[in-house]
């Protein structure tokens, strides 16, 4: 159920990283790797499962959100995520 705007103590913006402010140019990443960093967490955090879910709701809008600045990786081991990372012109 919504809840009105004074029920809350603080607002604060809703302001996301860029892909360059999140991610290291030198590295590729997993979706999960990604919905971690986005929370300030290491990207080889130990998560729960349902917890990891709710980060991946995040990660993906912002995967698509920045895709024009990122470059995709096919996954290097099978049943795997593929990788994401910084798009720089060497790289294409």
């Amino acid at each position: 159920m919504p809840e009105p705007k004074s029920a809350f103590d603080r607002l604060h913006p809703c302001d996301f990283y860029t892909a360059e402010e999140l991610l290291e140019p030198e590295q590729m990443y997993t979706v999960y790797e990604i919905a971690r960093l986005l929370q300030g967490l290491d990207p080889d955090a130990d998560l729960e499962p349902e917890t990891e879910a709710v980060l991946i709701d995040w990660a993906i809008p912002w995967i698509v959100t920045n895709a024009e600045d990122l470059i995709v990786g096919d996954p290097t081991v099978e049943d795997q995520p593929g990788y994401y990372g910084l798009k720089r012109e060497e790289d294409l």
